[in-house]
């Protein structure tokens, strides 16, 4: 492994490193899974569409509604948040990442996931529920064994979250299996995911702002980390908690409008008008903003002013995606040493998936247009990441170049 890695494998655990020969691709963990998520966004809502629209058998047994929910949760996100963590976590500690053919393997983990939901009515429900629910615990063993030899305490929590995902898969699952109702499994999954944005995003966003207030001059920073955070945080995870168990509480309404002016005003506190001129780093802002807006729409739907996808949908798209397609184009640049500045493509991509976050609860408000809303929606998620394959795939697939410090 010494010609393959900048450093040799460390005893008793996967090859680790900078992968210096081989495919790109396979160098860094944000490479594969980021244009793999992309693609899959793309085909996955094609898919959708068409089985909306002529009737396409999408999954066999498991059912295309199930799917599409299944594969937006656990298949997209699932493949941002791993390459995510395996280009993060190294940082965080100060380990290699996993490259070459371990990542190979990893990826390959996650794509036959995809193709045996696809395959169910050929191999079975059980079997193609086995096989796609592996990939989030083998990401979870891989993240935590990084955490945990790296000593870096504090970020457990990440850790937790994707326990949290790994079970909230297993329950879907089994659901789908048993003709049970899937909801809560959904709704515990939007949680973890919507959790794990309050806690990463309180780390990235106010960084990647004061880093770049700084370099223009600017003193206006954002307020440092306290236990205003903190307190947000908690409320937001209480919120959450009771919209998984009980969404049509009165209580759960009531503390998710509380969560709504904490997030507010934690939004506010990381000057993000003032990264206007910068829409690699603004969108940051404008993602984190559907925080604020999924816990009021969570409170709307608790005294029944929103049905309940309508109130998924604002989280899974609005929060979700969007903070998903900002991170994505953020890192993609600045871990192959490119410049930290969005370009038109970039900024139509992110207009694209917000305007997507913002039309698809329409459909379920204006039934009268549900088809037109949910159509025009689905070209628009289309759009942003198809956008983001065409400026960033060559970026992942093409020659290695050292990471920007700020990325």
């Amino acid at each position: 492994m010494l010609d393959r890695l900048i450093r040799p494998k460390p005893s008793g655990g996967i090859p680790r490193g900078l992968s210096t020969t081989g495919p790109v691709l396979f160098s860094y963990g944000f490479r594969p899974f980021f244009l793999g998520a992309a693609l899959w966004a793309i085909a996955a809502m094609v898919l959708w569409i068409s089985a909306l629209t002529i009737g396409l058998d999408v999954a066999g047994d498991y059912g295309a509604a199930h799917w599409h929910a299944h594969e937006m949760l656990f298949g997209f996100s699932s493949a941002v948040l791993g390459g995510f963590l395996l280009t993060a976590i190294p940082n965080w500690t100060g380990r290699l990442p996993v490259s070459g053919g371990p990542l190979a393997a990893l990826l390959g983990l996650w794509v036959v996931g995809r193709l045996a939901l696809l395959s169910s009515g050929v191999i079975g429900l059980p079997v193609a529920a086995g096989i796609e629910a592996l990939f989030l615990p083998v990401l979870l063993l891989i993240c935590a064994r990084e955490v945990i030899v790296g000593r870096k305490w504090k970020d457990l929590k990440v850790i937790g979250g994707l326990v949290l995902l790994s079970a909230a898969n297993i329950w879907f699952h089994l659901s789908v299996l048993r003709d049970l109702d899937e909801d809560a499994a959904a709704r515990l999954a939007i949680a973890a995911y919507t959790m794990l944005i309050m806690i990463v995003g309180g780390r990235i966003v106010p960084s990647f702002t004061r880093n770049w207030l700084n370099k223009v001059g600017r003193t206006n920073f954002p307020v440092p980390y306290n236990r205003f955070d903190t307190a947000a945080i908690l409320i937001g995870v209480a919120a959450l908690a009771a919209w998984t168990f009980a969404p049509d509480h009165i209580v759960t309404g009531a503390i998710a409008l509380t969560a709504c002016a904490f997030h507010t005003v934690r939004l506010f506190r990381w000057r993000g008008l003032a990264t206007w001129p910068e829409k690699l780093l603004f969108v940051l802002h404008a993602a984190y903003a559907f925080v604020p807006l999924g816990f009021l729409a969570i409170s709307a739907g608790a005294i029944e002013l929103l049905g309940e996808y309508p109130v998924m949908h604002v989280l899974t798209v609005g929060v979700i995606a969007s903070m998903m397609l900002a991170v994505m184009t953020r890192a993609s640049r600045g871990h192959t040493g490119r410049p930290l500045v969005g370009s038109a493509i970039t900024s139509a991509s992110y207009v694209a998936i917000m305007a997507a976050a913002l039309i698809r609860p329409l459909a379920d408000v204006l039934p009268v247009h549900y088809h037109h809303l949910i159509a025009l929606s689905g070209v628009l998620w289309i759009a942003a990441f198809a956008l983001f394959t065409l400026e960033y795939g060559p970026m992942l697939v093409c020659d290695r170049r050292s990471p920007r410090a700020s990325a």
